[in-house]
C-alpha cells in the first residue's frame, strides 16, 4: 500500500464509491455507517484486497471494535457467505 493510499484511507466512503474504487475486491470497513436495516451505507476502508482470507486475516489483526466485511461486485463463484 502506497503513502498516497494509506491517506485514502482515512476518507469516509460511501458504498457506492468503494465500489468503484475497489471492483472486484473485499473490502473492510471500520465503523460503518448502517440505516435501520444494519445495511452499510459509509465507513472508512481500513484494507481491502482480492483475496478473501487476506481480508479477515487484516481484521483479526486490528482488532476492530465494530466493522463490516463487503464484496464490490458480484461474489465469485463457489463462495460461501454465511449470514
Amino acid at each position: 500500500m502506497s503513502f498516497d493510499e494509506a491517506a485514502k484511507m482515512d476518507d469516509i466512503l460511501t458504498v457506492n464509491q468503494m465500489e468503484k474504487q475497489f471492483s472486484s475486491e473485499w473490502i473492510l470497513v471500520a465503523d460503518p455507517n448502517t440505516d435501520e436495516a444494519l445495511a452499510v451505507q459509509s465507513g472508512k476502508v481500513c484494507w481491502h484486497s482480492k483475496d478473501r482470507d487476506e481480508v479477515y486475516r487484516k481484521a483479526l489483526e486490528l482488532r476492530l471494535q465494530r466493522f463490516a466485511i463487503l464484496y464490490a461486485g458480484q461474489i465469485p463463484e463457489n463462495t460461501a457467505v454465511v449470514l
